[in-house]
């Protein structure tokens, strides 16, 4: 009892230096050939430059691969490690969706810190309640659940996958398939909370080329929309935080934190 305890804190504590951090699925490549085995590590960290995101078997609520009509389960493959957490080999061209949502994990910060982290994700509305509730000076606890997409292609032929809606409580949708994109096309995003757009929501968009991160802090339109230009190659990544009154004992707020990442070639 003492040592599953003992490996419960930490486990909360490996989560919990990382609350401010963002969370995502990185691939060995975005785009394979048929028949190639996909390869993707967890990753965790600042600025779209990732280590690795110590999240075992026991700590993911769901493991999905997604096509416009099926899917299927992969938590049981989900390996422990640095790299390669997840492997699996598609039998059909197209493009694909894997969905990773993690268990929930309690965090507690610091007040100037969890403050920050609010400021940083354009959650004011907590802020001013906050404030409102004399609490801008106490320690931010929270519940917080990862809710991650990363989109790859097989092969050439493009489909309607991209349109699928998993069913995420904070979820991220593409209005097109980032793999027909050019450099210098448009995309817009649309952000969904419980199943619903979100208005005025604070959305960030990263690109990571050449050793470098270029990020754009984007406000959702009154239809849940946002709109960003495809500027560059590499690695692309969408995220928001939504956060509500925690309906759990032992937290004030509970958050969700959604990803979505996909890759533009040269």
């Amino acid at each position: 009892m003492i040592k599953r305890i003992l490996l419960t804190l930490i486990l909360s504590s490996l989560l919990v230096q990382a609350t401010a951090q963002e969370f995502w699925m990185q691939p060995e490549k975005f785009l394979l050939a048929f028949g190639e085995k996909f390869a993707v590590g967890l990753k965790t960290g600042e600025n779209f430059m990732g280590e690795a995101w110590q999240l075992t078997k026991s700590q993911v609520e769901n493991l999905t691969i997604h096509q416009i009509a099926t899917s299927n389960n992969l938590k049981d493959s989900i390996a422990d490690g640095e790299k390669n957490n997840i492997t699996h080999i598609v039998k059909a061209a197209g493009t694909y969706i894997l969905c990773l949502e993690s268990n929930n994990a309690f965090s507690e910060l610091q007040a100037d810190k969890f403050n920050e982290y609010l400021k940083d994700n354009g959650l004011d509305d907590i802020l001013d309640q906050r404030t409102k509730s004399n609490k801008f000076s106490s320690p931010g606890k929270e519940y917080y659940s990862v809710q991650s997409k990363l989109m790859f292609q097989v092969a050439d032929k493009t489909d309607d996958t991209y349109k699928k809606v998993i069913g995420f409580q904070a979820e991220i949708i593409p209005d097109r398939n980032p793999y027909t994109l050019k450099i210098g096309d448009q995309i817009r995003f649309k952000i969904l909370f419980d199943g619903k757009p979100v208005f005025g929501v604070r959305v960030k968009v990263w690109n990571r080329v050449d050793n470098r991160t270029t990020i754009q802090n984007i406000y959702t339109e009154k239809d849940g929309t946002l709109e960003a230009r495809i500027s560059n190659p590499g690695p692309w990544m969408v995220t928001v935080v939504k956060m509500i009154p925690s309906r759990q004992p032992g937290a004030d707020w509970q958050s969700y934190r959604a990803s979505l990442i996909f890759g533009i070639e040269k």
